[in-house]
């Protein structure tokens, strides 16, 4: 997943405005904000950016994983760190920043961030810049087409010199240029389906969960089909600083307990659809 969204970084939250940013709790809280005054260190010894919170930094809209529905910021990655948050005794806000800052770990070593969220494929080149959590959910691309297009799958697609679409900086738009294709690149998840939908791509291709998320709406699943699944064998992980090693066992622990008390298949049915159990187990990268 990712995208080019500027160079500007908002806090988005559900509440107050302070010096022009807006500040949003997007998670329920174990303990009080003492708005940074107090200790930096929660439970388990693990140390935070910012006292009382675990501030998370990911790239918006990313449907089902992170997109901000009434107000507030949710998702099925959303869910996964509230859990997380709830263990170490605090609260969870999000960062919205451009995801080429993902891959570099740009925003963890400065500071701004303990963790990203983003729906991001891990791959070793980013391993060398940041630290993943165990892998959270295995991820294909869908081959996206308008229903009247008469396109049937991604070899089709280039066989007929189609225009097609991918979102900029992601493992998607990487593994079209492998195939030989010059995509139109979006800078997010919407502006991609955005430009299939208003006819500036013939095809896209895109995280499937992603899909599955946007066909729910009936109106968009009488228009549009997916005409071919690319298994690329990526796994999605959450990202801390490399060498924080508390972090990522703290957010491992959460992700293990949610798969064995049912918490996990309860929020991949709320926010992607059935429960596929290969997703729901991937194996260690």
């Amino acid at each position: 997943m990712n995208t080019l969204l500027g160079r500007r970084t908002r806090v988005l939250a559900a509440t107050t405005a302070t010096a022009g940013l807006v500040l949003v709790a997007v998670s329920a809280c174990t303990s009080s904000d003492d708005g940074g005054s107090g200790t930096k260190t929660a439970a388990g010894g693990v140390e935070l950016v910012k006292a009382g919170q675990l501030t998370t930094c990911t790239h918006l809209p990313y449907p089902p994983f992170q997109s901000e529905i009434d107000g507030k910021v949710q998702g099925f990655d959303v869910s996964l760190i509230d859990l997380a948050a709830k263990d170490l005794g605090v609260k969870q806000e999000i960062l919205d920043t451009p995801f080429e800052n993902f891959k570099t770990g740009a925003f963890l070593n400065s500071g701004e961030c303990d963790l990203a969220a983003a729906g991001m494929t891990i791959t070793e080149e980013r391993k060398k810049n940041v630290d993943f959590s165990d892998p959270y959910f295995d991820a294909t691309q869908a081959v996206l087409v308008d229903k009247d297009s008469g396109l049937t799958s991604l070899a089709d697609v280039k066989a007929k010199d189609a225009k097609l679409g991918a979102q900029a900086q992601t493992t998607g738009e990487d593994y079209v240029k492998e195939q030989g294709f010059d995509p139109v690149s979006f800078e997010s998840s919407d502006a991609v389906l955005n430009g299939l939908r208003s006819g500036q791509v013939k095809a896209v291709v895109i995280d499937y969960p992603v899909v599955q998320g946007w066909l729910k709406d009936k109106a968009n699943a009488d228009a549009f089909k997916v005409v071919d699944n690319l298994n690329t064998g990526e796994q999605y992980g959450f990202t801390v600083k490399k060498g924080n090693t508390k972090l990522v066992a703290a957010i491992n622990k959460a992700i293990a307990d949610a798969r064995a008390d049912g918490t996990y298949k309860k929020l991949y049915e709320q926010w992607i659809g059935p429960y596929d159990e290969s997703a729901a187990s991937p194996s260690a990268s």
